[in-house]
């Protein structure tokens, strides 16, 4: 698949503005510009849950509850956030936990992923990192989101993704749609365009990776895989 990065880099430590505002992407508003934001800098990709599923008290049990949320049975759920990368120079591939393809944020494919939440108890949900200052070597990413172990059911989770620039408002997609069971969603798909950073609401779930290269025609050759 091209590039396997086996070692997990240090996040950057660069610090993000804080907005008053929000933007969040629905079907009726997919698409917002993240170059008419001011581009630069770094993007924080986070994936949440509100304890409940269904709107819980705001700010209480973020994080990595799901455990609770949908495996309270006894199994829990290992939930990954994860991206598909494909650069100006035609490589491409995926940085996710699966595989040990933490990613780098100063090399190829300028996109890390700084941890993978196993147990259920990082308060901070999961997080991705992506160097806007390297837009131009960036043709797409496809941010998504998968259930590795557990129960197969997003529905209940009221899972939000909130993608952070450096310059303007936070963007938030929120994983609203109907699940049918399905183990795995395409959140975002970020895409360059004459130099014009964009990211589009996906919310489209499928049952794994090959359908997922599939629907977006990735053309990665796909082989079973642990952490």
């Amino acid at each position: 698949m091209g590039i396997d990065y086996s070692k997990r880099p240090a996040a950057p430590e660069t610090g993000s503005p804080v907005s008053l505002s929000k933007v969040t992407l629905t079907k009726s508003t997919p698409t917002v510009s993240l170059s008419k934001q001011g581009g630069g800098g770094r993007l924080h990709v986070n994936l949440n849950w509100n304890q409940g599923g269904t709107g819980g008290a705001a700010g209480a049990g973020k994080g990595g509850f799901l455990k609770r949320v949908l495996g309270a049975g006894g199994g829990g759920v290992d939930l990954d956030l994860a991206c598909l990368f494909q650069l100006a120079d035609g490589r491409s591939g995926v940085v996710q936990a699966l595989g040990n393809a933490f990613g780098s944020f100063d090399n190829p494919p300028y996109v890390n992923l700084d941890a993978d939440d196993r147990t259920g108890a990082a308060t901070g949900g999961e997080n991705l990192y992506v160097n806007l200052a390297r837009i131009n070597e960036i043709r797409r990413l496809l941010v998504f989101a998968f259930i590795y172990e557990g129960v197969a059911s997003f529905d209940q989770a009221d899972a939000v993704v909130t993608l952070t620039p450096a310059q303007g408002a936070p963007i938030e997609v929120r994983l609203d749609e109907r699940a049918g069971g399905a183990r795995m969603c395409a959140i975002a798909l970020l895409t360059n365009t004459g130099g014009d950073f964009s990211v589009s609401r996906e919310v489209r779930y499928v049952s794994g990776h090959r359908d997922l290269d599939k629907a977006y025609s990735w053309g990665l050759d796909w082989t079973a895989g642990r952490k």
